[in-house]
């Protein structure tokens, strides 16, 4: 049985726990998977390590180019037909993404199941959305906090579990994630409640990619964090894109020590975005807690680099770039404060698409930069993409930098520049 909207407001804390679970679930899922998809890459594509990377961001782009066309659309439609629908349509197409994977016999068998996938990709959109709605804007910040964190345990577990299925073969970790993807399918079915209160009219002219970012970005300092977003997440999505060749290059890492390094960077993402989030934002003001994060991340990314010989010492800069944890729930408390009540999904649906852009523009560029700098043609340079991830993150701190310290008179009516 199913909770009205009217539920919803005298249990949010109850449909946190939902979202959380179904963000936890989606990201075991998902971790599941990068242990092995370099072998599966290979597989499919019969080539080496350092090929079989820009294969695999071609991959990737396919999945962020159908992601990018259809979020303003599953967010529009969340605004007007509710959260539940799409989160199940969502977590459908997740699960039988996994599965085609798992039969594919051929690079373009992998194409097709990626493509159909980010079509229907909605899980962290929706999940952002409901939050948006039961949340007062004081709570929103620990309450984003909290889905980070579901996303950070699903790394801790979804990787070890995939590292060790990958000993029974390449194509076991993806059946073991298609099920997992069956089970939140089912788990959204019976306890997901709708958490939307307020309808509004769907609208082709605003589901659209250029639409919705035209509309959203009338909210004040939405372009703004949506520009830092972009820049944000195309330095991020080099490490899924690249992570995983990059250790198996540099420190010839098996799958199984690539699970633990990444079981160890959702651990330390759950303890930074499900506890230290609710204590640094609110004391640091949102401004000042994406200096910190975006500050840390890009030091870890220069760590990666450059500081982590025979590979031991990635654990520290993990444990650096958690930090990084800090800076989504600043910036959606920033744009859903500015966002009106009926216009979430929309902005959940602007965000995707930015983040989309992001995914499908940097795995393509840092997995081309990885092969170029590690074909044994001229210079060697397996962290070349970090580097660039470097410049991207530093470029994206610019404007909060200036929020934080201008004068303060200006200051006052800055989002989050006060501690």
């Amino acid at each position: 049985m199913t909770e009205t909207p009217s539920d919803t407001a005298t249990a949010p804390t109850k449909t946190l726990i939902f979202m959380f679970v179904t963000v936890l679930l989606s990201m075991v899922g998902f971790g599941i998977i990068i242990p092995i998809m370099p072998q599966l890459m290979m597989e499919v594509t019969n080539t080496n390590v350092s090929q079989a990377a820009t294969y695999g961001g071609l991959v990737t782009m396919v999945y962020a180019l159908a992601q990018f066309v259809t979020s303003p659309i599953l967010g529009g439609l969340s605004d007007r037909y509710g959260r539940r629908p799409v989160l199940l349509l969502s977590t459908t197409f997740y699960s039988l993404d996994f599965l085609l994977l798992a039969l594919a016999p051929n690079f373009a068998w992998l194409f097709v199941a990626r493509a159909l996938s980010g079509a229907t990709a909605a899980t962290y959109a929706t999940a952002n959305a409901v939050i948006a709605d039961v949340s007062p804007p004081e709570k929103r910040s620990a309450n984003f906090g909290l889905i980070g964190a579901g996303f950070g345990l699903g790394f801790i577990i979804g990787p070890v579990i995939g590292g060790f299925l990958a000993e029974y073969g390449t194509r076991v970790p993806f059946f073991a994630a298609s099920a997992i993807g069956a089970l939140n399918v089912l788990f959204g079915y019976f306890v997901f409640p709708e958490t939307l209160k307020e309808k509004r009219t769907f609208s082709w002219k605003r589901a659209n990619p250029l639409g919705s970012l035209m509309s959203v970005s009338n909210y004040k300092y939405v372009p703004m964090v949506l520009s830092a977003i972009f820049l944000i997440q195309f330095a991020y999505n080099s490490l899924p894109a690249v992570f995983a060749y990059f250790a198996e290059f540099t420190y010839g890492w098996s799958p199984l020590d690539i699970a633990w390094a990444l079981a160890f960077v959702g651990l330390t993402s759950a303890i930074v975005q499900g506890g230290l989030t609710r204590k640094l934002i609110p004391m640091l003001g949102e401004a000042r807690a994406v200096l910190l994060g975006a500050g840390c991340l890009a030091a870890s990314f220069v760590g990666y680099s450059f500081f982590s010989p025979g590979g031991g010492a990635i654990y520290f800069w993990i444990a650096v770039g958690s930090f990084g944890g800090l800076v989504m729930p600043s910036m959606q408390t920033i744009m859903t404060t500015a966002a009106p009540k009926d216009g979430q999904g929309e902005l959940q649906g602007a965000v995707a698409s930015v983040m989309s852009l992001a995914m499908m523009t940097s795995p393509l560029i840092m997995t081309r930069m990885f092969t170029a700098y590690t074909d044994e043609v001229g210079a060697v340079v397996p962290g070349a993409p970090l580097v660039l991830g470097t410049a991207c993150i530093l470029a994206a701190m610019v404007p909060f930098a200036l929020i934080v310290f201008r004068p303060k008179a200006d200051a006052q009516a800055s989002p989050g520049a006060s501690a």
